[in-house]
C-alpha cells in the first residue's frame, strides 16, 4: 500500500474549505472597509453585538482602524496557506525528483502494507531530508515508518530483535527502539543501545537537535543498506535498501558493515562537504585495541569512497562491542598433525553408521547436543517472533480446518535445510503447515542425460539410500514425463529429505514446493527485477544464486495432493535460510584445498575471513532478493547464541578434513542432524544452490555473461536514503539536501 492514509484526504478537503472561507471573509472585509473609507464624515456608524440584533453607535476611525487590522490579519492567514501549500507541491516534487519511481517500486515490494514520507527541512542551515517508509508487518500492530517524535527526531527501521531489549508479544520493535534511542544522551549511550541487539538490522536516525544522522548495519550485514554520492561536493548523498535504475553515473555501493556511521548535517551544509564519522565494532574496547581496529577499517572503507567524501573515527575512540566472541584459533598437536597423515581416517565409510560411531564418544555426543541446544533456541526466536492469529499459538493437537503456512524453508534436501526444518517443526504450531521452498530450472535433455550418467558412477551408496529405484518410479509416475526435466540434484534430494520429515513428524503438513522455472522466464524476471537487485554485485555467480533464490522465495509452484501436483503459492513471509552454516564448518571445497595446503591454521584463517566478508559477498543481495516478495529472510545459523558457540570450539572439534566428503566438512552438524533423527541427508556432501537447481547449466556461459547489471542506478538527488525496514519491516528512504557528496564506482 502506497501513499497516505485515508483520513490526509479528509485533512485536505478541510484545508481547501478554510482556503475558500478565508477568500470569502476577505471580501467582505474589503467591502467593509471600502465603506468605511467613503463613509462622509458627518454619518453615524453602527456596530452589532455579536450573536444578537442590537447595534451600539461606534466611532467611525475607531471602526475603520479595526476593520484594516481584521483584513490584514485574513490575508496573512491566506498567504500562509498559500505559502504551505507551495511548499507542499515543492516536496512533492523533491519526492518524485529524488525517489525515482524504479525506486519507489522497489521499496513497495519489499514493504507492501503501509508508504509514507516525510521531509525536514531546516532552512537556517540550508538542508533538507527526505525519509521514506515501506513496511512488511511482521511484528505487533502495524506501525507506519517513519516515526518522528515530539522532538522533531525520525527514525527508520528495518530489523528484528531477538534478545538484548525486550520486546513484548504484542509489542512492535521499531517503536521500542524509537523510545529507546529517544532516551539516550550522549553518543556513548546509542552505541551501548546497538551494541545490546541480537538480531539482523540496518537503520537511519535523525537526531534533530544534534543536526546528527547516524545510520548502519548489525554485525554480520544482514539487512541491506546501500549509499550513494554524487559526483558534486555540493550536491547529495543518498541511502537506500534497494536501488533503482536511472541514467546517472552515479553508483550505489553497500554500506559497509564495519559499525554505525554518522553524519553532522550541521558542519556539511558550513563546510560544504561531506565527512562520515565511523564508530566501529570490536571484541575489546581497550583503546589500542581501538586504534589498530579503526586503521584497518578505515583503510578498508576509504578506498571506495570518492576523494571529496572523509571518513574519520570519533575522537573518542568509541566502539560498538561485537555481539559475537572471538574465533577459538587453537590446534593442538595431536589435531594439527600433517593433513593426509590418517589413512585409516581417508578410507573412512561415509555412512549413517560412521556417524554413529563418533557418537559413542561421549565427548562428540555431548558437543552435538549443545550445538543442537543452542542452534534449536535460535530457530524457536525465528519462527515464533511474526504475527499470527490467536488460534495459532497452540501446540495441541491440530485441527483438521486448513492452516496457512506462516513459515517457509529454502530446501534442498541438504544437511543445513533439512536441520532447520527438523527444529522448526518443533516449534511451528502443529496444525500450521510448513512450506518446503524447492527450486528447479528446466535442464536441457542432453545435460540432462549426462548428468544422470555421472551421478549413478559417483556417490552411488549415497544415491541408493537417497534415491531407491522403486521411489523413483513413484516419483515419475506422480510427476508425470512433462516435469521429468525439472528432475535436478535439489529436486531428488528435496524429495528424500521430505520423506525424512514426515518420518520424524508424520502429522504435520509439509508442503513440498515443487518451483519449475523455465528458461524463457528466467530471461523475463532477470531483466524485470533480478538485476535491480543484485546491483551492485555483478558476478556470473551472483546472478546465478540470486536468480535461484528469488524464484526459490518466491514460493509459486505444485504441490502434491493425493498424488496429483496442484498449483500452490507460499503465503509465508518469513524465509529460512541455511546461510553461514558452510562459512563457520568448512562447508566449501576451498576449506579443503586451504587444509591442505596449510593445515588446521590456514583454515581458521579462512573460516574467519568468511565471516568477515558475508555481508558483502551474500547478505545484503540474498536480504535485497528475498524481501523483493514482500517476505523477510532469518539466518539461524548465523544467530548471535550460535556463532559464540562455534567460535568458543576449536576448529578440531568442529570438523574433520582428514575425513571424506559427506563426513567431514560440518561434522559437528552432522552428528547434530544424527541425533535430531535424521538419516540419510546426514551425509549428503555440500552442492551449491547453482549446481543442485542446474542454473548453472540451463545457460551458456556467454548468455550469463551478457548480463553485467545495471550501468548506471539513481540520478542524484539530494541527501537521500532508502532502506527496507521490517517486523515492521519495512523501507526507508532518506533525502537530505544539505549541498555535498559525490560517488565513483561500483568496488569491484
Amino acid at each position: 500500500m502506497s501513499g497516505r492514509p485515508p483520513r490526509q484526504e479528509d485533512g485536505e478537503s478541510a484545508a481547501l474549505r478554510h482556503k475558500e472561507e478565508l477568500s470569502r471573509r476577505i471580501k467582505e472585509q474589503k467591502v467593509v472597509v471600502d465603506e468605511l473609507s467613503n463613509l462622509k464624515k458627518n454619518r453615524k456608524v453602527y456596530k452589532q453585538q455579536p450573536n444578537s440584533n442590537i447595534f451600539f453607535l461606534a466611532d467611525r476611525t475607531e471602526m475603520l482602524s479595526q476593520c484594516k487590522n481584521t483584513l490584514d490579519e485574513l490575508k496573512k492567514a491566506h498567504q500562509e496557506l498559500e505559502n504551505s501549500e507551495k511548499a507542499k507541491i515543492k516536496n512533492q516534487a523533491a519526492i518524485h525528483d529524488f525517489l525515482s519511481e524504479d525506486t519507489l517500486c522497489h521499496l513497495r515490494r519489499r514493504g507492501p502494507d503501509s508508504s509514507q514520507q516525510l521531509i525536514k527541512t531546516v532552512s537556517d542551515l540550508s538542508y533538507e531530508c527526505l525519509f521514506s517508509g515501506h513496511v512488511l508487518h511482521l511484528r505487533g500492530l502495524v506501525t507506519p515508518q517513519p516515526l518522528e517524535d515530539a522532538n522533531n527526531n525520525v527514525f527508520l527501521w528495518n530489523g528484528e530483535i531477538f534478545n538484548g531489549v525486550h520486546v513484548g508479544n504484542l509489542e512492535n520493535d521499531t517503536e521500542v527502539m524509537f523510545r529507546h534511542l529517544a532516551l539516550c544522551s550522549s553518543e556513548m549511550d546509542i552505541l551501548s543501545l546497538f551494541s545490546s541487539l541480537q538480531g539482523p538490522w540496518s537503520f537511519i536516525y535523525y537526531e534533530a537537535a544534534r543536526h546528527s544522522l547516524w545510520f548502519g548495519r548489525d554485525y554480520f550485514g544482514r539487512r541491506s543498506l546501500l549509499w550513494q554520492f554524487s559526483n558534486e561536493a555540493d550536491s547529495a548523498f543518498c541511502l537506500t535498501s534497494v536501488s533503482g535504475c536511472s541514467e546517472s553515473g552515479n553508483q550505489w555501493q553497500e554500506v559497509p558493515a564495519s559499525g554505525i556511521f554518522k553524519i553532522d548535517l550541521k558542519a556539511c551544509a558550513t563546510t560544504k562537504s561531506l565527512s562520515l564519522t565511523l564508530f566501529p565494532w570490536k571484541y575489546s574496547c581497550r583503546e589500542k585495541a581501538v586504534e589498530e581496529t579503526c586503521i584497518h577499517v578505515l583503510d578498508q572503507v576509504s578506498k571506495d569512497l570518492p576523494n571529496h567524501v572523509h571518513l574519520v573515527v570519533n575522537e573518542s575512540k568509541l566502539c560498538l562491542r561485537a555481539p559475537v566472541i572471538p574465533l577459538n584459533k587453537t590446534v593442538s598437536k595431536a589435531s594439527g598433525a600433517c593433513p593426509g597423515s590418517n589413512s585409516s581416517n581417508i578410507n573412512c565409510v561415509v555412512s549413517v553408521e560412521t556417524l554413529q560411531e563418533f557418537l559413542a564418544e561421549e565427548h562428540k555426543k555431548k558437543l552435538a547436543c549443545q550445538f543442537i541446544d543452542v542452534l534449536n533456541e535460535a530457530v524457536k526466536r525465528r519462527v515464533l517472533c511474526l504475527f499470527r492469529d490467536p488460534g495459532q499459538k497452540t501446540r495441541e493437537v491440530p485441527s483438521m480446518s486448513h492452516k496457512k503456512a506462516h513459515v517457509a524453508v529454502l530446501f534442498s534436501g541438504g544437511i543445513d535445510s533439512m536441520v532447520i526444518a527438523a527444529l522448526a517443526d518443533k516449534h511451528v504450531p502443529l496444525e500450521e503447515p510448513i512450506d518446503l521452498l524447492n527450486v528447479a530450472f528446466m535442464m536441457k535433455e542432453q545435460a540432462k542425460h549426462r548428468g544422470t550418467t555421472k551421478r549413478h558412477t559417483s556417490h552411488k551408496v549415497q544415491l541408493d539410500l537417497l534415491c531407491p529405484q522403486e521411489s523413483c518410479q513413484d516419483l515419475d509416475a506422480d510427476t508425470g514425463t512433462h516435469l521429468s526435466c525439472y528432475d535436478v540434484p535439489d529436486r531428488i534430494t528435496g524429495r528424500a529429505g521430505l520423506k525424512e520429515l514426515e518420518a520424524i513428524n508424520p502429522s504435520r503438513t509439509w508442503n513440498f514446493v515443487e518451483i519449475n522455472v523455465t528458461l524463457e522466464e528466467l530471461k523475463k524476471m532477470r531483466k524485470q527485477r533480478i538485476n535491480f537487485l543484485i546491483y551492485p554485485l555483478d558476478t556470473v555467480l551472483d546472478d546465478s544464486i540470486g536468480c535461484a533464490i528469488w524464484f526459490a522465495s518466491r514460493g509459486e509452484g505444485f504441490i502434491s495432493n493425493q498424488g496429483e501436483l496442484k498449483p500452490y503459492k507460499s503465503p509465508a513471509k518469513v524465509v529460512l535460510m541455511g546461510i553461514g552454516a558452510d562459512e563457520q564448518l568448512a562447508g566449501y571445497s576451498r576449506h579443503r584445498v586451504c587444509f591442505r595446503k596449510d593445515g588446521l591454521e590456514g583454515l581458521n584463517k579462512e573460516l574467519e575471513m568468511e565471516l568477515g566478508r558475508i555481508s558483502s559477498r551474500n547478505l545484503g543481495r540474498d536480504d535485497r532478493i528475498i524481501s523483493d516478495h514482500g517476505k523477510e529472510a532469518r539466518f539461524p545459523f548465523l544467530d548471535e547464541d550460535v556463532v559464540s558457540f562455534l567460535n568458543s570450539l576449536p576448529v578440531s572439534e568442529k570438523v574433520d578434513l582428514t575425513l571424506p566428503r559427506g563426513i567431514g566438512e560440518k561434522l559437528i552438524l552432522r552428528l547434530a542432524a544424527k541425533e535430531l533423527g535424521l538419516t540419510a541427508s546426514t551425509v549428503l556432501p555440500k552442492r551449491a544452490v547453482q549446481f543442485g537447481s542446474r542454473i548453472a547449466k540451463l545457460e551458456s556461459n556467454k548468455e550469463h555473461g551478457s548480463i553485467c547489471l545495471l550501468d548506471n542506478m539513481n540520478s542524484h538527488c539530494m541527501l537521500y536514503g532508502s532502506s527496507n525496514i521490517l517486523n515492521t519491516g519495512q523501507d526507508l528512504t532518506f533525502l537530505n539536501t544539505y549541498k555535498s557528496v559525490s560517488s565513483k564506482g561500483v568496488p569491484e
